[in-house]
C-alpha cells in the first residue's frame, strides 16, 4: 500500500441526509488506498453503515462526490460499479446451491458456463467449502454460510469487497476464527476491503487502517496500533479498547504537564489536544499499563495508594478493580495482571501502590 499513491476511491466533502435537517455523514473525506484493509468502526448511528451503503450505490449523497480510479461514481447503479458485498445475514438465495449462489454474479454478467464452473470451483476452494458446490444453504452451519457468500463476492474479480458486519451474527469463537480466515484471505488477493464493524476487537485484529466514526464524522483514521496507543481525543480513547479514566485539574508547563487529582497527587502524561492549565481534564490510561506495587514496595517514581476493591479473574489475565479515593469514583481504576499459578493475587482489601507510566497517561479536556 502506498499512501502517496493515487487512492481507488475517494470520498470529497460527502454528506448525507434522510430528512432535509440532521446529517447522518457529516462533510466526510476520505481516501482509501489500494488493496488495503479499512475497516469503518463506530457506535450505531454513528455513520459508518450509510457510509458503505453510499460506496455501494444503496445510497445516494446528499452533498459531495466519491470518486473511483478518480472518476465520479455518484451516479452509477450498484450493478454497474464491480464491487463484491457481503452482509450480516449474507442474503443466500436458499433454492439454489451453494454453486449457483456462488456463480449468480457470473450469471448476471452472462460469464460463459465452462468458465463459471472453473471460477466458481476456484472460489470455493480459496474459501475451504471445496466438494460443497451441490449443497442447499440450509444444510451449512453459519460459518459456511459466511463462506458461500464471501465466495460469491469474490468470484467476479471485483476491485472492491465491502462488508457490512459479516460475523455478526456467528458465536464469539467462530466468529474470532472467521476473522483470522479473513485477513489471511486479504493477504493472499490483495484486493481491497472495506469492513463495518462495531467491534472494537474484530477491527483491531483484521485491519490495515481504521476510520473510527461518531456523529457522521470521522474522529480519527490511522493505523491499529497508533489507534490503540495514541487515541486522538476522548471518544476514541473511550471506544477503542478499554481505559481506566481519571479526573482532575491539568498543571504545569510545555511538555511537562500533569493531572492533579483533588488529593494533590500529580500524574505527569501527554497533553494531547492541548488542554490549557487549570481547565478540567481526563487522563485516560490503558490497565495493562498500570504497573502494581505493593504496599511495602515504595517505588522510586511517584506512585497512587489504592485499595484493592475486586478481583476478577479471566484466564490468561486478573482484573483488578480498585479505589483511588482522591475525588475518583469507587472502583474505577481497573488494573490488568498477567495470570500467574506461582505468585499470590492481591485481595479486596489489600493496600496498593499504582504507578502510571506518563507516555501512557493521556490527558484529554473534559
Amino acid at each position: 500500500m502506498n499512501p502517496s499513491a493515487e487512492p481507488l476511491v475517494r470520498f470529497s466533502g460527502v454528506q448525507k441526509t434522510y430528512d432535509g435537517e440532521q446529517l447522518v455523514v457529516r462533510s466526510l473525506d476520505l481516501d482509501i488506498q489500494r488493496g488495503e484493509f479499512l475497516s469503518l468502526l463506530g457506535p450505531s448511528g454513528s455513520g459508518k453503515t450509510t457510509t458503505l451503503m453510499m460506496l455501494a450505490g444503496f445510497e445516494s449523497p446528499t452533498a459531495g462526490d466519491i470518486l473511483l480510479d478518480g472518476k465520479q461514481i455518484t451516479g452509477t447503479p450498484p450493478h454497474k460499479r464491480n464491487f463484491g458485498m457481503v452482509f450480516q445475514n449474507y442474503a443466500l438465495f436458499p433454492h439454489l446451491t451453494v454453486g449457483q449462489n456462488v456463480a449468480y454474479p457470473l450469471t448476471v454478467r452472462k460469464v460463459p458456463k465452462a468458465e463459471q464452473a472453473e471460477r466458481v470451483k476456484k472460489a470455493l476452494d480459496m474459501v475451504r467449502l471445496t466438494g460443497m458446490a451441490d449443497r442447499l444453504p440450509t444444510r451449512l452451519s453459519g460459518g459456511q454460510q459466511q463462506r458461500v457468500a464471501l465466495a460469491r463476492a469474490l468470484v467476479f474479480n471485483p476491485q472492491l469487497v465491502l462488508m457490512d458486519e459479516p460475523l455478526g451474527a456467528l458465536d464469539k469463537q467462530l466468529r474470532e476464527h472467521m476473522q483470522i480466515e479473513l485477513k489471511e484471505l486479504h493477504r493472499q488477493l490483495g484486493v481491497t476491503f472495506v469492513y463495518v464493524t462495531h467491534d472494537q476487537g474484530e477491527a483491531l485484529t483484521m485491519s490495515d487502517r481504521v476510520a473510527v466514526f461518531n456523529e457522521g464524522v470521522i474522529q480519527q483514521l490511522a493505523d491499529v496500533e497508533t489507534l490503540y496507543e495514541a487515541p486522538s481525543n476522548r471518544f476514541v480513547a473511550g471506544f477503542v479498547g478499554d481505559n481506566t479514566v481519571l479526573s482532575g485539574t491539568l498543571q504545569g508547563a510545555g511538555a511537562d504537564t500533569a493531572l492533579q487529582l483533588p488529593g494533590g497527587y500529580l500524574l505527569p502524561g501527554v497533553n494531547v489536544n492541548q488542554a490549557a492549565l487549570g481547565s478540567a481534564v481526563h487522563a485516560c490510561v490503558r490497565p495493562e499499563r498500570i504497573v502494581l506495587h505493593a504496599h511495602s514496595e515504595y517505588p522510586k517514581t511517584s506512585a497512587i495508594p489504592a485499595t484493592v476493591a475486586r478481583a476478577i479473574y479471566y484466564g490468561d489475565h486478573l482484573r483488578l478493580m480498585c479505589d483511588l479515593g482522591h475525588g475518583q469514583e469507587p472502583a474505577t481504576v481497573k488494573v490488568a495482571l498477567a495470570s500467574s499459578a506461582s505468585n499470590p493475587h492481591p485481595q479486596p482489601g489489600d493496600a496498593v501502590l499504582l504507578e502510571f507510566p506518563p507516555v501512557s497517561t493521556r490527558i484529554y479536556a473534559v
